[in-house]
């Protein structure tokens, strides 16, 4: 079993079985042969893939897992990108259904492949722009990497349930959302939640829950 991802899981009291651990070393043997051509990450080695994008998928999934347990859940990851948040959510949680919203015909590509080479059933790709169309109500709902929180909060809240959570990565410095923002896009902010990758430096998962209406 990879040990960088099964160390993680650990001290996220993330359970994993040893077949979900070599499915997520799978998936970043993927991104790696198709990184150059699709421009999918700027690591330089394996190893880089599983500190700094399946270990970050590793803890919106532990966040969800504490939430729902075993109970299925309707999960997506918004500006999916390479699959980094999302394929690592589908495969650690495999009774939730996973959605990666992409914008971007080429990546919707490769999801799709890494989806089929994986063989994963519980993971649909939508090539779509959150807030050009599509209705979504999602359970849970996480974005890494679109932008200040001001500008995808609203693009992101009206795809979240009532009662649901939108999950966003934010870096050192977390983004501050006005309340009137909040409110506009009825959600409430919830405390923020720490986390290191190891590297030294501090993370959050900046959480919202969608009022009840």
């Amino acid at each position: 079993m990879n040990p960088i991802i099964s160390a993680c899981a650990e001290n996220l009291h993330l359970p994993l079985c040893a077949r979900q651990i070599d499915l997520l070393e799978r998936y970043a043997g993927l991104v790696w042969q198709k990184k150059e051509t699709l421009n999918l990450t700027s690591v330089a080695d394996m190893r880089e893939i599983f500190t700094r994008h399946i270990c970050d998928g590793l803890q919106a999934a532990a966040y969800i897992y504490a939430r729902t347990g075993n109970t299925p859940a309707q999960v997506a990851d918004a500006g999916s990108g390479a699959g980094y948040i999302g394929i690592t959510c589908a495969v650690a949680l495999p009774g939730c259904t996973v959605t990666l919203v992409e914008s971007l015909q080429r990546r919707c590509a490769f999801l799709n492949w890494a989806v089929m080479m994986l063989g994963l059933k519980n993971v649909k790709v939508a090539n779509k722009r959150l807030g050009q169309g599509g209705n979504f109500s999602f359970d849970f709902l996480t974005e890494r990497a679109m932008g200040k929180l001001a500008d995808i909060l609203p693009l992101c809240a009206p795809a979240v349930a009532p009662g649901g959570l939108f999950i966003a990565y934010q870096g050192e410095q977390p983004d501050e959302v006005p309340v009137a923002m909040l409110e506009k896009c009825a959600v409430q902010a919830l405390p923020l939640t720490p986390y290191s990758l190891g590297d030294g430096k501090k993370r959050f998962l900046a959480v919202f829950k969608k009022e009840n209406k």
